[in-house]
């Protein structure tokens, strides 16, 4: 089959055997959940786990070793297991996911609600927590508290090598249980994803496949410094971590040492963190070598793996990077990207049309490289996808192979479409040879935008209106470029660019873009986005992406203090801003749209200092036909702008 032809995202009939398998009785009646499992470390430190073995009727464990599913967290896993006992109760837990399916706000205030609730129904609270049926079909789950965070001892070491050392240990230990057969899989959302990541690029004895959900690849670009400019979901992601690391299980703890750790590093990096954004004191601010060490190999990794993403996660495109950068054959590896956030992966799964659930997703595919059973799970996909304005879809690559980056310029011609932005411009196939300045100021108006619902993992989400699909509120302050109608539907797939030739009056600016699909009523919802300080905008061509005539597709910015470039004030230079990589369907009648911020708070939020040497000045873009400004974009087909 060819790697472009298109398959059935649902799975088909293998998929409905997936399903049918996770709904069937299980082999086991119960599940025996041992709690602060003890697990000693090489340094002394002890990590806890809970251990969740298949059980007969009356509770006691079944005898025998079963392949093991790990995940390692640093969100307390006895909060975590608490959402398995609501899931579990036997009445709450079947009411709660009857409701989380059928409960439907669409089309009325707040209709975004139904884009959180429905997280359950998807199949990610149980691979969050625990997958009972998983474990009653005999496999054993475990889940552990890493260094200095729930019930495990020592400092958190976010990631760190140290970190990544007790995962190879864990593994270690596991493989000598009694009740494990040596065969073990990784699986995780978010942290945990990334752990999984970590470990099996160190390609452990016994680690045979990975599940993971909404990881990440390259931390310092995706979410820490986008662009030079850090966000508020760090800070308020360590915040979250280092108060739930208060929060014990008593139960067989060494209060002592436990209590001597966390007042050691009562909050980790807090004030590392809050020295870096009010100085620039903290060599995190920038690319540095301690992400090199957080970043995982991903072409070391040898053991199949599904990877988990959404187009709108705090991680942006990961997923897909991921996937490209494994060396494994397709089949092995697997795709998966839906339209979300990071708070509410697999929303939608399971219904007619949709991918099998998340949890059934998991069953298969550890059934398929844990117990060795020919479920087709390989021939999945291999990459399925939730185009941005259309459906599912699902063929052998992404970016799509016949998708050819095209240029769509920037014009000083009026639109007649964003007469509420703070300005309208064009954007057309052509150079037009208009010429113009457009100017734009700081706003908070962007607060109100799917930027936002971005970067805070989906909750205000709750709000629907501006943080999710509309995006004229926050247009009011920016710079719109639109084209004409589409005649005919296309596809976006892949990396964009936008070479952009501005103007700064201070020594520093944030340029912030949001990439947007506009309908024939005129709402504007956000497809991608991206940012660049202008002290940034140094680009490294080796590890640049580029289309077949030498367009950046996605420049490289080393983002080190090395590489920082002065601002010369009243002068034209030129950026390239890489955005978010998506797949998006423009349909018949809609436009594509790039606005243009001068700021895009909280999601993109420079430190202090930086933050001072914009003064709150005006920012132009410079329309000049002579050296263009242009949005690089992978079209699939010719819309007829």
């Amino acid at each position: 089959m060819p790697p472009w032809q298109e398959r059935d995202p649902s799975g088909g009939e293998a998929a409905l055997i997936w399903s049918e398998i996770a709904r069937d009785t299980p082999r086991y009646p119960r599940v025996l959940v041992t709690a602060d499992v003890p697990i000693p470390m090489s340094d002394g430190t002890v990590l806890r786990a809970y251990v969740f073995r298949p059980a007969d009727a009356s509770g006691r464990a079944i005898e025998g070793d079963f392949p093991t599913v790990l995940n390692i967290t640093p969100y307390n896993k006895l909060l975590i297991k608490s959402v398995d006992t609501i899931l579990s109760a036997p009445v709450v837990g079947p009411m709660l996911r009857v409701l989380s399916r059928r409960f439907d706000l669409s089309g009325r205030p707040f209709d975004g609600i139904t884009e959180i609730t429905r997280v359950v129904a998807g199949g990610a609270a149980d691979l969050l927590s625990v997958n009972r049926h998983l474990v009653r079909s005999g496999y054993v789950q475990l889940m552990v508290d890493v260094r200095g965070t729930g019930s495990s001892t020592g400092v958190w070491d976010i990631l760190g090598s140290r970190e990544q050392q007790d995962s190879l240990e864990v593994i270690e230990w596991a493989s000598t249980q009694p009740w494990c057969n040596g065969r073990i899989g990784m699986s995780g959302i978010s942290y945990s994803a990334i752990n999984a990541l970590q470990t099996a690029a160190k390609q452990p004895a016994g680690l045979e496949a990975v599940f993971a959900v909404e990881g990440s690849v390259d931390i310092v670009r995706e979410i820490f410094a986008t662009g030079g400019a850090p966000s508020l979901f760090i800070p308020l992601w360590l915040t979250a971590v280092n108060g739930l690391k208060w929060v014990p299980s008593v139960r067989d703890l060494d209060i002592a040492t436990w209590l001597h750790d966390r007042l050691s590093s009562p909050a980790t990096n807090l004030l590392d963190l809050a020295k870096g954004f009010l100085t620039g004191g903290d060599r995190r601010i920038y690319d540095d070598p301690y992400y090199a060490e957080i970043d995982a190999d991903i072409e070391d990794i040898t053991a199949p793996t599904f990877v988990y993403g959404c187009w709108h996660d705090i991680f942006g495109g990961s997923a897909p990077d991921i996937y490209n950068r494994l060396s494994l054959e397709r089949g092995h590896k697997q795709l998966l990207v839906g339209d979300g956030y990071h708070g509410n992966p697999g929303i939608g799964f399971g219904d007619p049309g949709f991918p099998p659930r998340l949890d059934v997703l998991e069953r298969a595919w550890f059934d398929r490289w844990l117990r060795d059973e020919d479920n087709g799970i390989e021939k999945y996909g291999p990459v399925t996808l939730r185009r941005q304005g259309g459906g599912w879809t699902a063929h052998g690559r992404f970016p799509a192979p016949r998708a050819t980056p095209s240029r769509l310029y920037l014009s000083a011609v009026s639109s007649g479409t964003a007469r509420h932005a703070g300005a309208d411009g064009s954007l057309t196939t052509h150079n037009d040879g208009s010429r113009g300045h457009f100017s734009v100021r700081p706003t908070l108006r962007s607060i109100v935008s799917r930027d936002t619902t971005q970067v805070l993992a989906g909750v205000t989400a709750l709000f629907g209106g501006g943080f999710t699909y509309d995006n004229r509120f926050a247009e009011k302050g920016a710079i719109s470029f639109t084209t004409a109608a589409a005649q005919a539907p296309t596809v976006l797939s892949g990396p964009m660019n936008l070479h952009l030739r501005v103007i700064c009056h201070a020594p520093e600016a944030l340029w912030a873009i949001m990439v947007c699909d506009v309908d024939p009523e005129g709402k504007s919802t956000v497809l991608t986005n991206g940012a660049l300080l202008a002290t940034r905008r140094a680009v490294d061509d080796e590890l640049s992406l580029f289309a077949p005539h030498g367009d950046y597709t996605r420049p490289h910015h080393p983002l080190t203090e090395e590489s920082l470039l002065p601002v010369p004030l009243g002068e034209p230079i030129e950026l390239d801003i890489d955005l978010l990589t998506t797949e998006a369907l423009i349909a018949v009648g809609h436009r594509l749209r790039v606005d243009v911020f001068a700021t895009d708070a909280p999601r993109f939020m420079p430190i202090l200092p930086d933050l001072l040497r914009t003064r709150g000045a005006t920012q132009d873009v410079d329309i000049d036909t002579e050296n263009p400004s242009y949005l690089v974009v992978p079209l699939l087909d010719d819309p007829g702008w």
